[in-house]
């Protein structure tokens, strides 16, 4: 489990900075594309593509630190 968590944190994390560094760059940086293709087709996040790539960042980073407090067992 801690490990899934570890991955996935980290995923969700990069993913969140990248789309961060392309909102801010204006479309220059398009490592990651499925942020674009999430901001831009979900009507509620139209226009709030900012705010959604730094909430997936922070969400990101929350999932690391919940897998480094999980015991293994």
């Amino acid at each position: 489990m801690k490990r899934i968590l570890e991955i996935a944190g980290m995923v969700v994390l990069v993913a969140g900075v990248c789309g961060v560094i392309r909102e801010l760059t204006d479309g220059w940086f398009r490592l990651m594309g499925f942020t674009r293709f999430l901001t831009e087709h979900l009507w509620f996040l139209q226009g709030r593509e900012l705010f959604a790539n730094i909430v997936m960042a922070v969400l990101g980073l929350v999932l690391l630190i919940v897998a480094d407090r999980v015991r293994k067992v």
